[in-house]
């Protein structure tokens, strides 16, 4: 692997020229299609080839000390991956599925944190997270399949053999993890430029409108923008930005979400359920669900959402649900301690009604923490693979939500200064001079 990623580091050192140049010139062409294509393995690769291109051209030194300083850091990283995060050698370290996991949640952790401003990443930050993702990112080069390949001999015969290649689910979900995590540098990149808002300092007095505005958000820089609210333009501009990340934000939900379905369920959560989807339930939300006229819009409105600890609790208790009435209907015959009176058709309305149900949850709090059953799966996954794919698609979405929660922040501030404006000059129901909707 050392081998490979030293290759690596020659190749991108001796056409590094070429290869920004080709970048300069391609530099527009990530907005054409923002959900990735799952055939189009050449254009993630070729993404992935030119950042990396860029990554050593950020900050002094040789290519040669580079190279060496890069190859004792990487030694160590992978020395500690190898031993699952046990340092010590003494055999408590945990699986390396997990301990690759680990090391793609720490890294975006320790580059991007909480995004609180919309801002690029400095090019020491953007430049760290290229190299060592490209190291983690080398380990799914080793993880093959055996294919039918067609081969001619040299006496003209023609055979069929069987040659290695990137696991199929790799070849499908790393290109387009790729060219969703160059869309949101790309958009962070964009901010660079000059804006109409800006943030306030810590020091500077907040007046009751600013202290509003932040909500439960009081960590937060607040947002400052013109008295007469942003341009038509900038506002426009936004809104674009603000669907492309939101685009990004559904693919790499959509990603994560299959590969968390390929991981099999540890026994040890299967062990902790309750016996039947009442208990798991409560028997109010299980009276709503199993009503004869059902709708999961208007059972969502009068859900109590006011606290993220609430949504997690309720979405817990549907996929504990969910799994409790598929072992029912998969355990037919013979006696099994989860058989109960249910039919089995009623039991797979049921089961369909909680997955529309939690679907929505999901796409209504994008930002939600992991639930039980998501950390169990993570913990317990021996795939390395998977792991990659999952942890990868996981923290681009969350810097997906970051983004678009920021933008937001922005959007939202601009309405209030134009609402106030208007107030003030008195807009007698003509709001449209300000852009107020």
């Amino acid at each position: 692997m050392i081998r490979t990623l030293t290759r690596r580091y020659t190749l991108r050192t001796s056409s590094s020229c070429n290869r920004t140049r080709m970048s300069s010139d391609n530099s527009g062409k990530y907005h054409q299609n923002l959900i990735p294509d799952a055939n189009d393995d050449d254009d993630g690769m070729d993404i992935r080839n030119e950042e990396q291109s860029m990554v050593h051209h950020v900050g002094a030194g040789t290519p040669h000390h580079d190279l060496q300083s890069d190859m004792e850091m990487m030694k160590e990283r992978f020395a500690k991956l190898l031993l699952g995060e046990d340092m010590s050698g003494g055999g408590k370290g945990v699986y390396s599925a997990l301990a690759l996991s680990n090391a793609v949640t720490n890294l975006a952790a320790s580059i991007f944190g909480e995004k609180g401003k919309l801002e690029p990443l400095a090019p020491e930050r953007k430049a760290r997270w290229r190299k060592e993702m490209d190291w983690l990112l080398s380990v799914t080069d080793h993880i093959v399949e055996f294919v039918p390949s067609q081969q001619i001999s040299k006496d003209g015969t023609n055979m069929e053999v069987m040659v290695t290649r990137q696991r199929s689910d790799l070849l499908a979900n790393i290109p387009g993890l790729l060219k969703l995590d160059a869309i949101l540098i790309e958009t962070l990149d964009n901010f660079g430029q000059e804006q109409e808002f800006w943030y306030a300092s810590k020091n500077e007095n907040q007046d009751m409108d600013n202290s509003s505005q932040r909500g439960d958000k009081w960590w937060h820089p607040i947002v400052k923008v013109p008295e007469n609210g942003l341009s038509e333009t900038s506002r426009k501009r936004l809104q674009y930005q603000k669907e492309s990340v939101s685009q990004v934000l559904k693919a790499a939900m959509n990603i994560n979400a299959q590969v968390l379905s390929e991981i099999q369920i540890p026994e040890s959560y299967i062990d902790s359920l309750p016996k039947n989807g009442r208990e798991s339930l409560g028997d109010s939300i299980y009276k709503s669900i199993t009503v004869d006229s059902f709708d999961p819009l208007q059972f969502l409105s009068a859900m109590d959402f006011s606290t993220e600890h609430k949504v997690l609790d309720f979405k817990n208790r549907i996929e504990a649900s969910i799994l409790i009435w598929k072992r029912k209907m998969n355990q037919k015959d013979g006696w099994n301690p989860w058989g109960s009176g249910i039919s089995s058709g009623k039991r797979e309305l049921f089961e369909v009604r909680a997955e529309t149900i939690l679907l929505l949850l999901k796409q209504q709090f994008p930002g939600v923490a992991q639930s039980s059953l998501d950390i169990s799966k993570i913990q317990e996954n021996r795939d390395v693979g998977l792991a990659i794919q999952e942890s990868y698609s996981r923290v681009l979405e969350s810097l997906a939500f970051s983004v678009m929660s920021r933008i937001e922040d922005v959007l939202h501030a601009d309405s209030l200064t134009r609402t106030r404006r208007c107030s003030e000059i008195d807009c007698s129901g003509d709001t449209d001079t300000l852009g107020i909707k």
